[in-house]
């Protein structure tokens, strides 16, 4: 614990950034020992980091133990044993990661980054959550981000095929980005894993998601990008990362006309192996790790559209809801609402006379994704809601108000 206080400082000094601690490492070889060293030595760096170093004070280190204690965050160092080799091996590996969830055996497991634009398509978001669930669903840990559009998408994906998604931050793990993720935060820490080199209360800055890319192809076998355009695309550095790395390269090919598909279809013309599904993906290492990886990966058609939570276009959401609705009783049995909790009388107020996905459900009432899946399965004990294809939920009874 005493080495892990000069590890923060230094990694904390305003300005030194990675090449920084690896220039005072080099002269000083350990953290501590540049604490401790003369003054007269700092003179030996630019004056930028002489002035960085020369300030001593422990107090945003003494914050940063206690906001992480206080947060259950784990604090990792590249010194130890369970730090991924995997990622020590990079150049400009993190000295320092803070940590929240589950730390899986990076080293023993198919980890598949999977990234693309903010900006997604349609098209982009359906096959990104498609691509998480079955990565997930064969054995694979999906690696991205919490960005909206394809991050986020693969993420839930990935949580809905059962998986342990791994998410790397661009801010502390307590700064949610964007903000109406804080929910997938909550998700993924309780299934997978949250992780940043940038402590907690640190803001999502716009220069840190570049830095944050090498993380997410440094801990992955190989990264997918599913839509992304052709010029300074956060997703097209990553895959360039992941090339520079060693890593494998894959992506979705996209209509030809299409901005968002630009990035995609330009790195697979320069090598990268065309995706139209996770198999295309897990092949590619099954060998390497049979056991992990399993042989049934791809959902039938229909089964994967009711498991997603990603949005359907247009077009398919009324045609479904529309049949959904036809399909409902015009009149429902009134029931008292007495012995409900407050989450279920939320959900059955929310419900009302729609039928509705639990992803649907989490938006419009706020509420935790778990505390909604564990409502939505009392409630249908309690015969209170049933559940309809296309994991829609539907309320069998008009509550009467006490």
């Amino acid at each position: 614990m005493a080495a892990l206080k000069y590890w923060l400082w230094l990694t904390t000094r305003k300005g030194l950034g990675n090449q920084g601690v690896a220039q005072v490492l080099e002269r000083f070889g350990a953290p501590e020992r540049a604490y401790f060293a003369d003054p007269d030595e700092y003179g030996l760096f630019p004056p930028n980091m002489a002035k960085a170093l020369s300030d001593r004070s422990m107090d945003s280190v003494q914050r940063i133990m206690g906001d992480c204690d206080r947060l259950g965050v784990r604090i990792m160092t590249r010194q130890d044993a369970d730090y991924p080799s995997r990622l020590r091996q990079l150049e400009d590996a993190p000295y320092v990661l803070y940590l929240k969830g589950n730390l899986p055996d990076f080293d023993e497991e198919a980890a598949i980054g999977v990234v693309g634009t903010r900006s997604a398509t349609e098209y982009g978001k359906s096959v990104a959550g498609r691509l998480g669930l079955e990565l997930a669903r064969g054995g694979a840990v999906v690696v991205s981000g919490t960005a909206a559009g394809i991050d986020t998408c693969a993420v839930r994906g990935a949580l809905q095929g059962g998986g342990t998604p791994v998410c790397v931050l661009g801010g502390g793990i307590d700064v949610p980005y964007p903000k109406g993720n804080r929910f997938l935060y909550e998700d993924v820490a309780a299934a997978g894993l949250l992780i940043s080199e940038y402590p907690p209360g640190t803001e999502n800055l716009g220069p840190h998601f570049p830095v944050r890319n090498r993380i997410i192809s440094g801990l992955s076998l190989g990264v997918v990008v599913v839509e992304a355009g052709e010029f300074g695309s956060g997703a097209v550095i990553t895959a360039n990362l992941a090339l520079d790395q060693g890593r494998d390269v894959f992506a979705v090919p996209g209509n030809v006309d299409a901005r968002e598909s630009r990035g995609c279809n330009r790195l697979i013309q320069q090598g990268a192996k065309p995706v139209l599904g996770a198999e295309d993906i897990l092949c590619e290492y099954r060998s390497r790790y049979p056991v992990k990886l399993s042989q049934k990966t791809a959902f039938r058609e229909e089964e994967a559209a009711q498991r997603l939570q990603t949005v359907e276009p247009p077009a398919a959401s009324a045609k479904s809801a529309a049949a959904v609705q036809t399909a409902q009783p015009s009149a429902k049995p009134c029931r008292s609402a007495k012995g409900l909790t407050d989450d279920e009388l939320t959900l059955l107020r929310a419900l009302g006379d729609k039928s509705l996905q639990a992803d649907e459900l989490v938006e419009l009432t706020q509420i935790p994704a778990r505390r909604v899946q564990s409502a939505l399965t009392m409630l249908q004990i309690a015969g209170w809601v049933e559940e309809r294809p296309g994991k829609r939920f539907f309320a069998l009874a008009q509550l009467i108000e006490e």
